[in-house]
């Protein structure tokens, strides 16, 4: 699969054309490593990494058959990182009961100068939409730091309800689900077309 291919793509009435493309572990390499490596960044928890601890942590989700990749472009320029897993292998092993059709997620918007009012949630929402354009996904599930009060926002904006705390190796964790349904009737809410 190209990275120039692009698997999901949607626009925003206010911001314009979002679109989803494979990761490629060396050709994006750096322009990651300036994204996790970032302050804005510390709940990515990569602060110190190298250049080439980032392709290899890259390389091992690429060859990782229940994790995946991508990065997310606004207007056609990368703007964003998001990753799909399945949390019935990784992160959430035995932390509760999965279901078939459960994608867990994780995203990170890169750092900008120049921020655009709604660019946050118009990435949220694109990052969803992506995962949901798979008809066996029934349900997104999310583990962010509980410290991070400005994702816990965002993700009640596109429809998580927070479950509970969990123990995680890493973090404490709020442990969120979304549902189709819940994420349709949120982005309606808020006016939002898919």
């Amino acid at each position: 699969m190209s990275t120039t291919e692009l698997l999901f793509s949607r626009t925003d009435k206010e911001l314009g054309s979002f679109a989803v493309r494979p990761l490629d572990p060396f050709a994006d390499a750096e322009l990651l490593h300036g994204w996790v490596t970032h302050p804005k960044a510390s709940f990515w928890m990569m602060q110190d990494a190298s250049l080439p601890d980032v392709e290899r942590e890259y390389m091992r989700i690429a060859a990782h058959e229940h994790h995946q990749a991508f990065i997310g472009l606004h207007e056609g320029r990368p703007a964003f990182l998001m990753e799909t897993y399945d949390p019935s292998e990784l992160e959430l092993v035995g932390l509760y009961d999965a279901r078939p059709g459960d994608v867990g997620m994780h995203f990170l918007v890169a750092p900008s100068d120049t921020p655009l009012h709604g660019f946050t949630r118009a990435v949220i929402t694109t990052v969803m939409a992506a995962i949901f354009a798979d008809p066996a996904t029934e349900r997104v599930v999310v583990e962010p730091d509980i410290a991070n009060t400005a994702v816990h926002a965002l993700n009640e904006a596109v429809g998580f309800a927070a479950e509970r705390q969990v123990t995680k190796p890493e973090k404490e964790a709020l442990l969120s689900f979304c549902t189709r349904a819940q994420f349709e009737a949120a982005t309606a809410a808020l006016g939002v077309s898919i």
